[in-house]
């Protein structure tokens, strides 16, 4: 599924990937590919996510990577939309 992660600032990265976890105001979900649409409010945590992401020069020190190799960016918040294999998050 395709990943775009947006900020204030810029568009931060551009992804391919599967899949994709994030920090919701009900606790963290999962995402695989073909997974049902959603809309959602993100709260402070982590949005973790499998491939090979394009993040946007001047961005890169804002990932990290965990122990299994997952990247891993810190928010304080946001929004998630997920339609037909697409997911957007708009964070703080």
């Amino acid at each position: 599924m395709f990943l775009e992660i947006v900020t204030p600032e810029a568009s931060i990265v551009t992804a391919e990937v599967n899949p994709i976890t994030v920090p919701g105001i009900n606790g963290r979900f999962q995402m695989l590919k073909n997974h049902a649409s959603v809309v959602s409010l993100l709260e402070k945590g982590t949005v973790t996510f499998t491939g090979s992401p394009t993040i946007t020069e001047g961005f890169e020190d804002r990932f990290t990577k965990d122990e299994d190799g997952k990247w891993v960016l810190e928010i304080n918040g946001g929004t998630l939309e997920h339609k037909n294999d697409k997911a957007i998050i708009l964070a703080d």
